[in-house]
């Protein structure tokens, strides 16, 4: 099978897997606890009001209707309004607003274990039964084990303990760029934009001072987000690495002759990464659920903060919604991943 067609059997199959989300959301919407007319009006709206709002949502639709409807809305990202959360807004207006400051988080959350807990994890296991192995892997198995929403709220008093120069003269707000709070939506203005060749605009410069400033208030948030997945690489890193330099092909080029270095670099690593793909690209998934409570510790107002809020105050169409979405974000990155998995190993084939 050629590589686009493994890669369209792949979009084929995903197929199936938006149709239930979007069922499940619509028999949500239609048949859950919260009923569409009285989370717009509230419980006191009069007959005639009700009347109209049903109208205007469509409920008097027979039900089929209403299914082909909602689906061919959401097909064309036409999702809908927020009844309670931030009312009668657009739900892509309120994406496009949040979604920056989640992706913000989720890049530095993502690029932390990436270079911390990889090659933490390599250099471990090519130092087996070790001082620096024991210690490597005892901090990744106590880090796991610390829940996020301690280590955030441990994380905040540290910090905010540190404020004047409480701890051994170090001040976390003074240090650096100065900032006035731990805690807050990074302002992500650092770019400027430019609309000359056209309606795309595209970046122009870069304010270093307040790209300062934007990383320095993301760092304690990404760092407890990231923790899950950077102990996880750094465990799994050290075992594939245990298993590959072990390996007959590692033996082979050993008695061939060649070089530590060459055999590290050209031999072990590229396939002792192979275990860790699915780890990396899975770590969206951690990031999506984990970001609901880091969010809404460190007062980020980003999609998973307002997922939280719309679940708790019944705002079921932007819950929907925002569900529509990681779901589409998971299904390519499954789809990202398969790619992956033929540059690293060749020996993959596209028919396993």
């Amino acid at each position: 099978m050629s590589r686009w067609g493994y890669f369209f059997r792949r979009l084929l199959l995903s197929i199936p897997v938006l149709f239930l989300v979007m069922t499940f959301i619509f028999v949500l919407l239609r048949m859950g606890p919260v009923d569409p007319v009285a989370a717009r009006l509230g419980p006191e709206a009069s007959g005639a009001e009700a009347a109209r709002m049903r109208e205007r949502l469509g409920l008097n639709d027979p039900l089929w209707e209403q299914y082909v409807d909602f689906v061919t809305d959401f097909l064309v990202l036409d999702l809908g309004q927020s009844w309670v959360v931030y009312a009668d807004w657009e739900v892509t207006t309120i994406v496009m607003n949040s979604g920056p400051p989640t992706l913000w988080l989720g890049f530095w959350a993502i690029l932390l274990p990436l270079f911390i807990g990889i090659p933490l994890g390599f250099y471990a296991g090519l130092r087996p039964n070790s001082w620096s192995d024991y210690t490597a892997s005892v901090s990744g198995i106590l880090w796991q084990a610390m829940p996020n929403f301690w280590l955030c709220i441990i994380l905040l008093a540290v910090l905010r303990q540190t404020q004047g120069g409480g701890w051994f003269g170090f001040d976390w707000y003074t240090f650096g760029p100065e900032i006035r709070s731990i805690t807050g939506t990074p302002s992500l203005d650092f770019l400027s934009w430019s609309n000359s060749f056209g309606a795309v605009p595209f970046p122009t410069g870069v304010d270093w001072s307040a790209l300062a400033v934007d990383v320095k208030l993301i760092l304690p948030p990404a760092l407890v987000l990231g923790s899950a997945s950077m102990a996880a690489e750094l465990r799994i890193g050290r075992t594939a690495i245990l298993e590959t330099i072990n390996s007959n092909y590692v033996e082979t080029a050993r008695a061939k002759g060649l070089k530590s270095r060459a055999i590290v670099w050209k031999h072990v690593f590229r396939n002792a990464l192979i275990p860790l793909v699915p780890v990396i690209t899975n770590e969206a998934f951690l990031l999506i659920g984990g970001s609901v409570i880091v969010e809404s510790i460190f007062n980020i107002n980003g999609l998973g903060r307002i997922f939280f809020r719309a679940m708790v105050q019944g705002d079921l169409p932007l819950a929907g919604a925002l569900l529509f979405i990681f779901t589409l974000i998971i299904i390519f990155l499954n789809i990202v991943q398969d790619f992956l998995y033929t540059i690293i190993d060749p020996r993959v084939g596209y028919e396993r």
